[in-house]
């Protein structure tokens, strides 16, 4: 059985020492990665605050959470992560998505084209992003990204390249995961900017997308890892966990027009809701009966007594 592997955020806007600081305690306490989010809100910009931990650290790996597909053109983006991989020692991971914040596209003036357009263009970058890496000069004729005979400078350190991590939860971006990534994101359907499912949370809902998933990958399932965090609400330490579920099911109700049962909300693998013992036994039954290993715990000191317990394992 695959192990746990546990990342941590650093959202904050801080200076390098505190960044720092804060990078090399996440190191000691067990995390994996820290990852940096990729939003235009207020927080530190992904690629400088990479770099930054990367300096930082020895061991613990760097990774955004998500970027935003659209943000950036591909070729431009690969040197940028081509750079860190260099400047950790091969430490990156790639995660990328197709962009889902309709607000923030607005405010500057982006189009917030149809899903499956979005989701066609992510695709595309994967490819120019993996040509870059490639050891050649390549050629990419896309109907969003034209390439001719780049050879992508510098080469990153992990062949043929830093591990990806695509999350989605429609079939489509999850079959592309399948195929491209090696660390498949179980994304909610909950977000704003598109129409709330809180079905897409529940434990049969993940059962489906990992059968998407399979159907996709083939031969390359069982190398899969598959990535769950906590969406619509922080995690939630408590010894009084089925009242706190009640009061989201509530507020999903309210919110979608769709009633979770208290049962499904603390079994979610998108909410974090429970007791130190509640969440060690919900990890692992996520691990048993879905291969679940990898799960992001929010930020730093959320839910460090379940990484101490669980840690290594």
């Amino acid at each position: 059985m695959r192990p746990f592997r546990f990342l941590a955020e650093a959202r904050a806007i801080a200076n390098g020492r505190t960044l720092a600081a804060d990078a090399r305690r996440a190191e000691a306490m067990g995390f994996s990665v820290l990852v940096i989010p990729d939003h235009l809100i207020e927080q530190l910009g992904p690629i400088p605050a990479m770099a930054t931990i990367a300096a930082a650290t020895e061991r613990i790996r760097i990774a955004p959470f998500v970027l935003n597909n659209d943000l950036r053109h591909p070729a431009v983006l690969a040197q940028d992560l081509a750079s860190l991989d260099v400047l950790s020692d091969g430490r990156l991971e790639i995660a990328l998505g197709a962009g889902w914040n309709e607000p923030e596209y607005r405010a500057i003036g982006l189009p917030f084209e149809t899903t499956s357009v979005r989701v066609a263009r992510l695709e595309e970058s994967i490819a120019v992003l993996k040509g870059a890496f490639g050891s050649e000069p390549f050629s990419f004729a896309g109907t969003y990204y034209t390439i001719t005979e780049l050879d992508g400078q510098p080469k990153p350190v992990q062949r043929p390249h830093p591990p990806f991590f695509i999350g989605g939860g429609g079939k489509r971006t999850l079959s592309i995961a399948a195929r491209e990534a090696n660390t498949v994101g179980l994304a909610p359907r909950i977000l704003s900017g598109q129409r709330p499912d809180p079905r897409s949370i529940t434990l049969a809902a993940t059962a489906e997308k990992i059968a998407w998933v399979r159907e996709a990958a083939g031969d390359r399932f069982d190398d899969l890892e598959f990535n769950v965090y906590p969406s619509v609400m922080s995690p939630v330490i408590t010894n009084h966990a089925r009242a706190e579920a009640a009061t989201v099911a509530d507020e999903l109700r309210k919110r979608t027009g769709y009633g979770l049962s208290v049962d499904e909300v603390l079994e979610s693998p998108s909410l974090f809701i429970g007791s130190v013992d509640g969440f060690v036994d919900k990890f692992q039954m996520l691990r048993e009966r879905f291969g679940i290993t990898s799960f992001m715990l929010g930020e730093i000191d959320e839910l460090a007594p379940v990484l101490d317990r669980l840690v290594g394992s």
